[in-house]
């Protein structure tokens, strides 16, 4: 029985680390990049002013880090009601 759980830790403490493994720091944030990159060309049409410009690409990634926390917060939620259940 302990030899179980200890198991279960240690595939556990595998999987965050592979969660968390920083292999390349540029690929992290391009798709993260990207998506705001497109949001903005898709809501800006026609000549803007630079402050126009400025306030839009500043709300669009204020959403996407939202959206981005709440995933976060869902899957530590998921994580914690597995640990519950084991």
């Amino acid at each position: 029985k302990r030899e179980k759980a200890q198991q279960e830790i240690e595939l556990r403490k595998k999987k965050i680390e592979e969660d968390l493994k920083i292999d390349n720091i540029e690929n992290k944030f391009a798709t993260h990049y990207d998506a705001v990159e497109q949001q903005l060309k898709s809501s800006t049409i026609g000549l803007v002013t630079l402050d126009e410009m400025k306030a839009k690409q500043e709300h669009i990634v204020r959403e996407r880090e939202k959206k981005l926390a709440q995933k976060k917060a869902e899957k530590e939620k998921e994580r914690q009601k597995e640990i519950e259940a084991k």
